[in-house]
């Protein structure tokens, strides 16, 4: 009985071990899979593409004549594509405005959506 026990309890250690281990690696590596990790620059010419796009799909969905200004701050979360999540600035009539976009890509299929488009 006492080596059954001590064998379930060795197991349960050693595993809750490993995945302590993977757990922090992942993180060091850029986050566990499927979390959002902060852009170190959104003044990338991918990101800002990325900006723009929402900007252009929102106007086309909403009717408006947003303008692009910049990107504030993002993270991307790798899916099946990455979705990008931006702080933009938008020139809406005299007035620049801030906006939390996502934006979804997978670039070796060709397609960009966007999944969500808010004034802050």
């Amino acid at each position: 009985m006492t080596i059954k026990l001590f064998s379930v309890f060795s197991l349960t250690l050693s595993i809750i071990l490993i995945s302590s281990i993977f757990f922090h690696f992942s993180a060091a590596l850029g986050g566990a899979v499927g979390g959002w990790t902060p852009l170190n620059n959104v003044n990338t010419p991918n990101v800002v593409a990325i900006g723009q796009f929402a900007v252009n799909e929102h106007n086309k969905e909403a009717g408006t004549k947003l303008e692009f200004q910049s990107i504030i701050k993002g993270e991307s979360q790798v899916v099946a594509g990455t979705n990008y999540r931006l702080v933009i600035n938008a020139k809406d009539g005299g007035y620049v405005r801030k906006y939390l976009v996502v934006v979804w890509d997978k670039p070796w299929e060709k397609i960009k959506k966007l999944t969500y488009f808010k004034q802050m």
